[in-house]
């Protein structure tokens, strides 16, 4: 049977955009002789779409338009499709995460989900029911087994501890799947793609069963959703594989064990160059903006936001904008034009110093007697976000906000200043990896003046500042902020480690001091395995 993977970009809550696309690809798998068409996980809500759910309205217009799908495609092949669909029992959630079967101008019969993920980005034991059983379905003289996401990730032998009590593929493989086909709507990460064909090589292999894995493809608030859906033999040989961030129809054929392999790029800076144009690209599409604006300060954050939102969006509708104070140097200036230039796109410039002086005046009154400290520089930082989000409201730009992890993780960075914005790109990527993506994109195209990765960062908001006078060396501060962040240690596991305990307690603390902050930030952007957004879920207020 030849088998087409769907690999679609879906808009959560815009069942009628979501169709078309379905019915888009259909049409063209039915042309390439498709016998069955499999799309994404929730590909006609989109994933994910959260609290839309808890409305009845909008669960029972997805029915109507999966009926309406499927007297569409009556003369199409048989097409599986994600949806929610309600519990009709009088316990337990409201509704399944379901795949369901769409043929001859019916929908239905229906599988649901069984595994229900509650980490990281993840609640859907908040909405679903899981299933009861295991999920077949006959066709064609195929006894195929229907597994959705999170159902292929608790294989005993793979993992050295399974969240879960129970195993999905196994129950399959036991009732006597043929081969398991697996809807996912599974966010990317850095390096996780390599992880995911790992893993399902690996159960193909154990069951002996080919495996065959289509994933949901674009930006949706902070997630991103890479594709790459992918096709397993019997012996966990990949035999087929979807593109990687872009909308693919893949056909493989599931006897023979045939289909075409995309090229793909695992260098980690390379996925997260593509990620981050694809998350802007959709972010602002999704949101219905067609520019973008950025603050310019000669830095390596803000250069490489520059260059991801001119890749993303077109250089002709990305704006930077100098703001230069008293404390700027004229490098920084010269820098920001270079880059500009290089990028090809406008710039505009917004001297702040008069600006500073009439603060400076209306304030000094009540300042009087105290010395100049953080909230000098914390007033130009909001002079600066104010300017910005202006030209935001006048242009009907999305505004992008260009701090990185590091700077999030610690706190140096100023609320409603230059925290200001719709969109955080690079927030999810620590200090050096800003630096490393920064070279990698520079050997493809030389865009950011050798003098912004070579000069020590500065915020350039008090004579001869660096970062380095409120922080660690960055070298150093990734290593504990990884080992904090997006591997959970505490100060104690870290110290162990050999790195100096003042240091570590000093930066933990201002980890902590800085919640609050992070709460009113912009979304981020996640590329890492535990990002500053919806599956970062720390308290402001703690002891410890």
């Amino acid at each position: 049977m030849r088998i087409a993977l769907l690999q679609i970009n879906p808009t959560a809550g815009d069942l009628d955009g979501n169709s078309a696309l379905i019915v888009r690809g259909v049409r063209a798998a039915g042309a390439q002789g498709a016998g069955l068409v499999v799309t994404p996980e929730l590909a006609l809500m989109g994933y994910l779409p959260r609290d839309l759910l808890m409305s009845r309205g909008f669960v029972s217009r997805a029915g109507r338009m999966l009926d309406r799908l499927a007297a569409e495609l009556r003369d199409a092949p048989p097409l599986l499709v994600g949806v929610a669909t309600p519990n009709p029992g009088d316990r337990g959630r409201p509704l399944f995460n379901s795949a369901a079967l769409l043929k001859d101008g019916a929908a239905g019969p229906l599988f649901h989900k069984t595994l229900l993920p509650t980490y990281d980005v993840f609640d859907e034991d908040r909405y679903f029911e899981p299933a009861a059983g295991p999920q077949i379905l006959e066709l064609n003289g195929w006894r195929l087994g229907i597994s959705i996401c999170e159902d292929v990730w608790n294989d005993r032998d793979f993992w050295s501890r399974r969240r879960y009590h129970q195993d999905p593929i196994e129950v399959l493989a036991r009732a006597g799947a043929q081969a398991i086909l697996n809807l996912s709507a599974s966010p990317f990460t850095v390096g996780k793609q390599i992880l995911r064909e790992n893993m399902l090589g690996h159960l193909a292999r154990k069951y002996a069963l080919p495996l065959l894995y289509v994933n949901q493809v674009g930006g949706d608030d902070d997630l991103i959703f890479d594709g790459r859906g992918a096709a397993f033999d019997a012996q966990g040989r990949m035999f087929a594989r979807a593109k990687g961030f872009e909308e693919d129809l893949l056909l493989v054929d599931l006897a023979a064990g045939a289909g075409a392999i995309a090229e793909d790029d695992f260098e980690p800076e390379a996925e997260i160059w593509n990620a981050l144009a694809l998350g802007v690209r959709d972010y602002a599409r999704k949101t219905g903006f067609r520019k973008a604006l950025l603050g310019l300060s000669g830095g390596v954050d803000s250069a490489l936001t520059a260059a991801v939102a001119a890749d993303a969006l077109g250089r002709e509708n990305v704006l930077g904008v100098l703001m230069p104070s008293c404390y700027s140097s004229p490098g920084s200036v010269d820098d920001s034009i270079e880059l500009a230039r290089n990028l090809g796109i406008e710039t505009l410039t917004l001297p702040i110093a008069p600006i500073m002086k009439t603060y400076d005046a209306a304030l000094a009154g009540a300042f009087q007697g105290f010395p100049q400290d953080v909230t000098e520089e914390n007033i130009q930082s909001r002079i600066r976000g104010n300017l910005l989000m202006a030209l935001s409201n006048k242009f009907g730009s999305l505004l992008l906000t260009t701090g990185n992890k590091s700077e999030m993780s610690v706190g140096y960075c100023t609320l409603y200043g230059d925290m200001n914005g719709g969109l955080a790109v690079i927030a999810d990527l620590p200090k050096m990896m800003v630096y490393r993506v920064s070279r990698w994109r520079n050997r493809r195209r030389p865009e950011i003046p050798e003098a912004i990765l070579s000069k020590p960062p500065s915020a350039e908001l008090r004579p001869n500042q660096t970062d380095q006078d409120s922080l660690p060396p960055y070298e150093l501060l990734d290593q504990i902020l990884e080992l904090h962040i997006e591997q959970c240690q505490s100060a104690e596991e870290i110290i162990a480690q050999g790195f100096d305990e003042q240091t570590v307690r000093r930066v933990l603390r201002l980890v902590r001091a800085a919640e609050f902050k992070r709460k009113q930030a912009a979304p981020v952007l996640k590329v890492t395995s535990r990002a500053f957004g919806t599956g970062w879920r720390m308290p402001i207020v703690r002891g410890e």
